[in-house]
């Protein structure tokens, strides 16, 4: 496969800081992957250097082919970057905001109008093109920010906490947007806090100090953190030699839930029924859990010596 993003050994130090420390990862073109982690992991950093805006102090970085920084004004047209803050001109209305990055880009006359006449009915910004973006609410900022990302149609979007301080249906509203462009071929590396959001991407990587701790479909990240799936079970009887990987157990009256782990679920479920049996336990209920990515990133990073 393409790769849109190539980073090997990818280091950043503020004096004896390291805030990046030999960053190696590989992003899919046609991919959503999540830059996950809490703050001061160093996905920001990480971000701005992926852009240009900052020099490495170690380690290379490839995006679409090109060499960042050395061919960073060539990859730069190709990719449309929304960052944590809102940097736009407040002064400026929405539209002239939107005109005036559309011609940095090179854009002009019919096709940067129609441009942003879209990009203003996608991300329902029409009726207000004509009011300052300094007098824009936290919400309609967020999506002037992004409709400028995207005015020059971008193969990669990378956003930096792009749903940071909205409320919750706009981080919908959002996601929506970023599917929608994904579905068109948009390659985007988002980065974000919000454990919930990354079970929309296709992989996610875990940072922590500056590393990657792991990485992986969530699925995968989950099955990673706890050695498989997870069940609840529901029983009744003595569980204490039964052959399986126990999470957790407590007492609902003369009910005993158990928490465990099975290699594969979709392999193994069906023997539990035989398994119970043969030690004299009676089966309730069984279920599949969902664990969150909150739970997995709180495991995996306790793991981290």
């Amino acid at each position: 496969m393409e790769y849109a993003i190539e980073i090997s050994g990818l280091t950043k130090k503020f004096g004896d800081f390291i805030a990046v420390d030999h960053l190696d990862l590989k992003v899919y073109k046609g991919e959503i992957f999540g830059l996950l982690g809490p703050n001061g992991a160093g996905k920001t950093t990480t971000i701005r250097m992926l852009c240009g805006l900052m020099a490495p102090t170690e380690g290379s970085i490839k995006i679409l082919g090109y060499n960042i920084p050395e061919q960073r004004n060539e990859a730069i047209r190709k990719i449309g970057y929304m960052a944590q803050r809102f940097s736009l001109y407040e002064d400026l209305t929405v539209y002239e905001n939107m005109e005036f990055y559309g011609r940095l880009y090179g854009l002009k006359g019919s096709l940067l109008r129609e441009r942003i006449l879209k990009l203003l009915d996608f991300l329902e910004l029409s009726e207000f093109k004509d009011r300052l973006a300094g007098k824009l609410s936290g919400g309609m900022k967020q999506r002037l920010a992004l409709g400028v990302a995207l005015i020059h149609n971008p193969s990669l979007l990378i956003l930096d906490e792009p749903t940071a301080g909205v409320d919750p249906s706009l981080r919908r509203a959002f996601w929506n947007y970023f599917r929608s462009l994904n579905k068109e071929g948009t390659t985007i590396l988002v980065t974000t806090h919000y454990m919930d959001e990354a079970e929309n991407c296709d992989r996610i990587g875990l940072m922590s100090k500056g590393k990657l701790i792991a990485i992986g479909s969530p699925r995968e990240l989950k099955r990673k953190a706890f050695g498989g799936d997870v069940i609840e079970l529901k029983i009744k009887g003595d569980i204490d030699s039964l052959p399986l990987k126990i999470l957790e157990t407590r007492k609902e009256n003369d009910i005993t839930i158990v928490r465990a782990v099975l290699n594969d679920i979709s392999k193994e479920l069906p023997n539990i029924f035989n398994l119970l049996d043969s030690y004299n336990i009676k089966l309730i209920s069984v279920e599949p859990i969902n664990i969150s990515l909150e739970e997995v990133f709180i495991k995996l990073l306790g793991e981290i010596p």
